[in-house]
């Protein structure tokens, strides 16, 4: 006789992880910053960046309806001349946050404000993921700790 499979199954399974999606907000939307432009965009993310000199970081603002900021979160931390920006990690950020858009952001350690191919590349492979889940990348802002430079601004989104 062949047993069920289905009644031999445990009711509960200690074996597998328990995920859980959290995200806790501090202040009321009245109280958030507002990200209109570019530089409202930098001013938020200047002070998040542990060292804008140091070594490179990629940093998300995730944003609500009114593009009042959610929250940020660092999405990786490298050395002096790259990181690596998972697009999965970003969007996973931007949903247990119910983000309605995301700015992207990363530093470049040599003062240098001009994107490299690979940041032109990564922004558009974002960009695709966000269109798909219906999540715009609004920006993406490369920072110095002298200044900063808006793909929006310069036409590349």
């Amino acid at each position: 006789m062949t047993p069920n499979l289905f009644t031999q199954v445990p009711m509960y399974n200690s074996t597998l992880a328990e995920i859980e999606i959290s995200y806790k907000p501090k202040y009321k939307a009245s109280e958030l910053p507002k990200v209109v432009t570019s530089g409202d965009a930098y001013d938020c993310l200047k002070d998040v960046f542990p060292g804008l000199d140091y070594r490179e970081y990629f940093y998300i603002l995730c944003l609500n309806r009114n593009n009042k900021v959610l929250g940020y979160c660092q999405i990786s931390s490298g050395g002096l001349s790259g990181t690596l920006a998972d697009v999965r990690m970003i969007m996973q950020t931007a949903l247990k946050s119910n983000a309605c858009s995301i700015v992207l952001s990363h530093n470049h350690p040599s003062g240098n404000l001009i994107p490299s191919e690979a940041d032109k590349d990564l922004t558009k492979k974002i960009r695709e993921a966000g269109k798909l889940l219906d999540i715009p990348v609004l920006d993406h802002i490369i920072l110095t700790s002298e200044s900063y430079f808006s793909f929006a601004d310069e036409g590349l989104m």
